[in-house]
């Protein structure tokens, strides 16, 4: 008895330092409000960005202002949902928000957003109405499609006038297509009603994880907090590991379902499950009662299905084919770890001719740099990694006697620094291969110490706009040490490094205290008034942060921070660096450059640079490819700087057919070109293997063998 009592108390004392909330969240009886955890999590995270940022940054007025615009376009990016007179009621809040998160206050956010969600649900409840309407597909009224620059809507009369032009053109278009039309306002129909189910299941966690993006990004670009089960699919996606039964699942019609079944994983080897089979229902363990799933969230779903190695989970399953009447059978298999091998290092062997010569080169694809830090710390001598991956591909390729080696980082975006540090010393003797600075200005010089390696010959690393962060690091330090040639467009430009910090290592005790006393209390009471979040002791219970904590150099000195590395042989992108990049962030930290360290070139390449970037530049000059990649460029520009549609029927179909045309027409002069026989109208494009770039690296590569 005197155990609750105490605990009530506590709870009392420790609800009364909780800051009253400054305005009423709720809107309606459905709308979302936040919990305490998460006014805990924001006042954590406000503490830890203001003590240990890179940039030493203050929460202040300023800040306010960027994540109040932040948070409205990250709600509704194309203006087609709130009014005017909305934003105007907003408005009073653009300086405060500073002094609410400080003080754990999330009231205004959940207040905007419950506003927000009112104006979806009530636009796609106008449109479904607007779906049997008779429109004049003859007229010439224009749809605009792209408001983000636009005023906010100044009236219900203006909102509705844009909606029922938007179901006007998504009827048309499906019309040109030339979809059977009793199935036209069916596809429509059950399109928006899909938007109305999404929207019933969004809950407090999201809309503190967009809040919570929009406070981080306004103070620096790549600091990102994730809630609980966010933080869990970042580290897996790092890590490339998971553990559970080894499948991907995808929700259709309110029913998950298996989109495939991983290889090596329990499911795979099991060989109950296919693709196609619903989910409707899960248990755990062998005697678990069964929780019916159908019509709840994919993330939801996943989080019963996964569960640590070794043990069981049984499922209810529909087999594909079948009815959602029929008798389900159930399935019951052991989780355990899963490798997820196709998102890993791979290989290709190709052969290109040069010269009268022909040579083989391996091309080594890697989409990121990963590391599998748990296994590494718990002692698993096999734990998985970019580094371990590769040498093993590397010695592969060498029992092949390829000529040349391309290592492939177009769109891998980075991951674990110390992997890129190991990787590049698979190609270097032992060096320094990145500098990081500290925001208390100390640098440290990250060094290979290991003095093998892995692959002595010709070398080239392709990267394009998407490659970053580690990617940078490893293509600056191959460059640099002059031990291969950089191929494709500008880098990226993320030189700043991020630590992951696990919220459980910040809060408080008396926090903490707080929160447990409030789950008792919530438990006491029927689940009421308190939201509570299980914890598998996988998924990091309070969140993490990844907190900007310094900027890395290149053994040069120079930063790759908002510059990028600029390739050897340099191609024209499709994406512009206005838009894509870190120099289109505006909240990006500066470049700057620091003494260079102690290294020394491998070879100086300058003069074999540029003999290859000339013998490229022939080839380009009759290379058709080359010249459908600078048209698809203008084009692309053309493209983006449209903003409306015409809803004339007949014009629009002039239009696609005069690009369909044009497009056919190009892709049968490529297949000329290769010996390939011409497509007809309509006739499906065939899978190809065509990568022009690539194919133009390859060639580079045996003009640089040659020179060799």
């Amino acid at each position: 008895m005197l155990k609750k009592i105490s605990l009530a108390f506590l709870l009392v004392a420790a609800l009364a330092c909780q800051a009253d909330p400054r305005i009423t969240t709720v809107v309606s009886p459905n709308d979302l409000k936040p919990d305490i955890q998460q006014s805990v999590e924001a006042k954590s995270v406000v503490e830890l960005i203001e003590n240990f940022h890179y940039k030493k940054v203050q929460i202040n007025d300023e800040i306010s202002s960027l994540v109040f615009d932040d948070f409205l376009k990250s709600l509704d990016p194309g203006r087609n949902y709130f009014l005017q007179s909305d934003i105007v009621d907003f408005e009073k809040y653009r300086n405060t928000l500073d002094d609410d998160v400080r003080t754990g206050d999330l009231s205004v956010p959940f207040y905007i957003f419950n506003i927000y969600q009112k104006r979806y649900n009530d636009r796609v409840s106008f449109a479904l109405k607007q779906i049997d309407k008779k429109f004049d597909f003859a007229s010439n009224d224009t749809y605009t499609y792209d408001r983000e620059k636009m005023p906010w809507l100044k009236s219900q009369a203006e909102s509705d006038d844009l909606w029922s032009k938007k179901i006007k053109y998504e009827l048309l278009n499906l019309k040109i297509t030339g979809t059977d039309p009793a199935k036209i306002n069916e596809t429509i129909r059950k399109r928006y009603e899909n938007l109305t189910s999404t929207s019933s299941k969004f809950n407090n966690q999201d809309v503190f994880q967009i809040f919570m993006n929009s406070l981080t990004g306004s103070v620096e670009t790549h600091t990102s907090y994730f809630v609980p089960t966010r933080a869990q699919d970042f580290n897996e996606d790092l890590a490339r590991t998971f553990e559970g039964i080894g499948a991907r699942l995808q929700l259709e019609n309110e029913v998950v379902k298996i989109a495939e079944i991983i290889p090596g994983g329990p499911a795979f080897k099991a060989k109950t499950l296919e693709v196609g089979d619903r989910i409707i229902a899960v248990a755990q363990g062998n005697d678990g009662e069964f929780v019916d799933v159908i019509g709840w969230r994919l993330d939801v779903t996943v989080t019963k299905i996964k569960g640590p190695k070794g043990t069981t989970v049984r499922l209810k399953i529909i087999p594909a084919g079948q009815e959602l009447s029929s008798a389900p059978k159930i399935v019951k298999l052991v989780r355990d770890k899963v490798i997820l091998e196709d998102q890993s290092a791979k290989r290709i062997i190709k052969t290109v001719t040069s010269g009268g010569k022909t040579h083989k080169i391996g091309i080594i694809q890697l989409p990121a740099f990963y590391a599998d830090f748990r296994a590494m710390q718990a002692g698993d001598k096999n734990y998985k990694s970019t580094t371990r991956d590769v040498r093993i591909l590397l010695d592969s390729l060498k029992k092949e006697n390829v000529d040349a080696v391309i290592l492939d980082l177009r769109s891998n975006g980075g991951g674990s620094l110390p992997e890129a540090i190991s990787l590049t010393g698979l190609f270097i003797p032992k060096g320094p291969v990145v500098q990081v600075r500290d925001r208390r200005n100390k640098i440290e010089v990250d060094e290979d110490e290991d003095s093998s390696v892995a692959w002595s010959g010709p070398l080239g690393v392709m990267v394009d706009r998407f490659s970053a962060s580690a990617s940078e690091i490893f293509a600056g330090a191959i460059q640099d040490y002059g031990r291969g040639i950089i191929i494709g467009n500008q880098t990226y430009g993320k030189g700043t490094v991020q630590q992951g910090i696990n919220m459980e290592r910040v809060i408080g005790p008396a926090d903490k205290l707080m929160l447990k006393a409030a789950q008792t209390a919530n438990n006491n009471n029927g689940g009421g008034g308190v939201t509570v979040r299980p914890n598998s002791g996988v998924v990091p219970e309070f969140g993490q942060i990844n907190l900007t904590m310094a900027k890395f150099y290149r053994v040069n000195g120079s930063s790759t921070q908002h510059r990028g590395v600029m390739p050897d042989i340099e191609f024209p992108t499709v994406f512009p660096k206005d838009k894509y990049g870190e120099s289109s962030e505006p909240r990006a930290l500066p470049w700057d450059t620091i003494a260079p360290s102690n290294y020394a070139a491998v070879t100086n390449l300058n003069s074999a640079k540029q003999k290859l970037k000339t013998l490229h530049d022939q080839r380009m000059q009759s290379s058709l490819e080359f010249k459908n990649l600078k048209e698809d460029i203008a084009e692309y520009a053309r493209r983006d700087a449209e903003t409306t549609i015409t809803l004339n029927e007949a014009q629009l179909k002039k239009e696609r057919d005069e690009q369909e045309a044009k497009t056919l027409a190009r892709e049968n002069q490529r297949r000329a070109a290769k010996g390939l026989a011409p497509l007809k109208k309509g006739e499906p494009k065939p899978k190809d293997d065509i990568d022009f770039i690539r194919d133009e690296s390859l060639q580079i590569m045996a003009d640089f063998i040659s020179l060799k």
